[in-house]
């Protein structure tokens, strides 16, 4: 009932940039937090960055990525947004565009994930 779709993956040297981008469609009625997470080989998923809903928008990092990657949302769109500047070899991993929503036909918020995108950084 509702997708995410992502974008912006890809191979860089560190010091590079990359943003990643991830729609989010069905039969959307309201999105909750959006968020990104990221699991390299060998290591379990972890939060990157979330964005919150709400008339003072909440948005916290991981300590890793703090001061290089920002997170930003479209509402209207329906789009979360990861611009991930200075990219160091340990930021190597698959990213994943995760989202809380409700549906026109379920007013109960679920969790529903995008299917990843690899991001590597390497010399």
């Amino acid at each position: 009932q509702v997708s995410l779709v992502e974008s912006g993956g890809g191979l860089v040297q560190p010091g590079n940039s990359l943003r990643l981008s991830c729609a989010a469609s069905g039969s959307i009625f309201k999105i909750y937090n959006m968020s990104w997470y990221r699991q390299a080989p060998g290591k379990q998923r972890e939060l990157v960055a979330r964005i919150a809903t709400g008339a003072s928008t909440d948005i916290n990092y991981v300590d890793s990525v703090k001061g290089r990657f920002t997170i930003s949302r479209d509402n209207a769109k329906s789009t979360v947004d990861l611009q991930m500047n200075s990219l160091k070899v340990e930021d190597t991993a698959v990213y994943y565009c995760n989202a809380i929503v409700s549906t026109l036909r379920d007013s109960v918020p679920r969790v529903y994930w995008g299917q990843g995108t690899q991001v590597t950084v390497s010399a």
